[in-house]
C-alpha cells in the first residue's frame, strides 16, 4: 500500500486551471481499482491519497502523470507501507 502526500509548491496559485484535469486523473485511479480513498490535506495543505495495488515503478508513473505534479502545483511524498493488521473491511490491504 502507498500513502502519497501531494504537498502544494509555490505554483499552487495555478491549480485552478488544471483542476478539472486533475480530478479526472483521480477518477482514473479509482476506475483502475488503484486508489482507495483521496482527500484533502487541512487546512490548505494539498491532497493524500491510499493507492493498492501496483509496483512501486508503476505508483510513482501514475503519480508522476497527475496534472498537479506535471505542472509543479504540488510535490508528491510516496511512503510504501507493509500492512500487517487491518479492520477486517480492509484485508485486502495487508501484504501476502
Amino acid at each position: 500500500m502507498y500513502i502519497v502526500l501531494l504537498k502544494f509548491s509555490q505554483n499552487r496559485a495555478n491549480a485552478p486551471q488544471f483542476m478539472t484535469e486533475h480530478n479526472e486523473w483521480i477518477a482514473k485511479g479509482f476506475a483502475d481499482g488503484i486508489f482507495q480513498c483521496v482527500g484533502s490535506i487541512t487546512p490548505n495543505g494539498g491532497g493524500a491519497l491510499l493507492a493498492h495495488g501496483e509496483s512501486r515503478s508503476e505508483i510513482e508513473a501514475r503519480i508522476a502523470a497527475d496534472p498537479f505534479v506535471a505542472h509543479d502545483i504540488v510535490t508528491a511524498e510516496i511512503t510504501e507501507v507493509d500492512v500487517k493488521r487491518t479492520a477486517p473491511a480492509l484485508g485486502f490491504l495487508k501484504s501476502a
